[in-house]
C-alpha cells in the first residue's frame, strides 16, 4: 500500500521539517535498541513496458499470489498498482503515472517499514528524536473500501517533509482496520498483535513465492539522509558501504540503498524465499526486468537502471 507521500506529507498532523540529514545520522554503528520496524513493502515506478508485461504476465500469476488492484487512500487519492503478496512481506509495482504527482515518475520508488505490537510506532517516533529528526511527522493513512466513507488504516512517521524520488515510513495498522470485516484480516494471536501476517491474504501457500529476504533500491543522497534516522530508530544495524549507501539488516529482510544522481534512481533488485525448493533454474523476461527462480529456494528479480534498458 504505497502512501502517496506529497499527499501526505501536505496533510501531515503535527511536526515539521526535521534535522534527519545530520552527518550523525547517516549509517555507521549499531541499531537504536531492540528492533521495533520490520519491512512491510516496497515499491518502485517502473517503465510502461515493464509495468504492462508484468500486468499482464501468466508467469507471475503462478510463481506468486499476484494482484492487479486500485486503491483509494487519504484525501480520495487512488493509485493502481501490480502486487505479489508473500506470507509477511510484498512488493508493489507501478508503471509511469499510475501514481498521482512526483510519486508517479519514472524510478520513484518507496518503503514501508511496521510494527508487529501495538503502540512500538510511538516509541519509534521517541527514538527518532535521538536519531536527529526534531520532529517527527505524523500521518493517518485511510481506506476506502467502495462506499465512500474512509476506515482508518494506519498511522505514520516520516522523517521529512521534502524527497528527491524516494521515501520511507513508519507505520503501525489500526485497531479500526481490523475490525473491519472487509479488510479481510486474521484474528490476532496474542493482545497487541498488530503484526503483517494478519493483513496478508494465506494465498501465498498455493503459489512459489514466500516472502521478500533483499531490496535494493538506488536513491539520492538527500533521499539517503532522511531514511538511516529511521531505520536505525527502527531497530536495523545499519552500516554504511563502498561507493555510497547503507545496508540495513534486521527481521529477515536485508535493505540495500545505493547512491545515486536522480536521473539513475529507481528499483533494481528484489530477492525472495520459495515455499518448496525447485530443482532447475527458470528465467523469465519481463518487460524490462528478469526474474530468475531457483535453483533451491530462493528468487531474484532485476530491474533494469531507472526501468530502462
Amino acid at each position: 500500500m504505497i502512501i502517496v507521500l506529497a499527499v501526505a506529507l501536505a496533510g501531515a498532523i503535527g511536526g515539521g521539517v526535521g534535522t534527519a540529514q545530520a552527518e550523525g545520522s547517516r549509517g555507521s554503528g549499531d541499531s537504536n535498541g531492540r528492533q521495533l520496524l520490520f519491512y512491510n513493502h516496497s515499491y518502485g515506478v517502473l517503465d510502461r513496458e515493464t509495468a504492462d508485461a508484468i500486468e499482464h504476465s501468466d508467469y507471475l500469476r503462478e510463481f506468486a499470489n499476484f494482484q492487479v488492484r486500485t486503491t483509494t487512500g487519504s484525501g480520495g487519492q487512488t493509485w493502481t498498482g501490480r502486487y505479489l503478496l508473500g506470507r509477511e512481506t510484498y512488493v508493489e509495482l507501478f508503471g509511469v503515472g499510475d501514481v498521482p504527482g512526483q510519486d508517479g515518475t519514472l524510478g520513484s520508488a518507496g518503503l514501508g517499514l511496521s510494527t508487529e505490537r501495538a503502540g512500538e510506532l510511538a516509541t519509534v517516533t521517541e527514538r527518532l528524536k535521538d536519531e536527529g529528526v526534531a520532529e517527527p511527522i505524523k500521518f493517518l493513512q485511510t481506506r476506502d473500501f467502495g462506499d465512500g466513507v474512509p476506515v482508518p488504516w494506519f498511522d505514520a512517521v516520516f522523517t521529512d517533509t521534502q524527497y528527491d524520488a524516494f521515501g520511507a515510513w513508519g507505520m503501525e495498522y489500526r485497531p479500526e482496520y481490523f475490525a473491519d470485516p472487509r479488510s479481510n484480516t486474521e484474528p490476532a494471536s496474542s493482545p497487541g498483535d498488530v503484526g503483517r501476517e494478519r493483513v496478508l491474504p494465506d494465498g501465498y501457500r498455493t503459489h512459489l513465492m514466500r516472502d521478500v529476504t533483499s531490496v535494493r533500491i538506488a536513491i539520492t543522497a538527500g533521499d539517503l539522509g532522511d531514511t538511516v534516522p529511521l531505520l536505525r530508530a527502527g531497530g536495523f544495524t545499519v552500516r554504511n558501504v563502498t561507493g555510497g549507501g547503507v545496508v540495513a539488516q534486521g527481521g529477515g529482510t536485508t535493505i540495500r540503498l545505493t547512491v545515486v544522481p536522480r536521473e539513475q534512481a529507481g528499483y533494481q533488485r528484489v530477492e525472495m524465499s520459495l515455499n518448496r525448493p525447485v530443482k532447475d533454474r527458470h528465467v523469465e523476461r519481463i518487460g524490462n526486468s528478469t526474474l530468475t527462480v531457483g535453483p533451491g529456494s530462493h528468487a531474484v528479480w532485476t530491474f533494469a537502471e531507472n526501468g530502462t534498458q
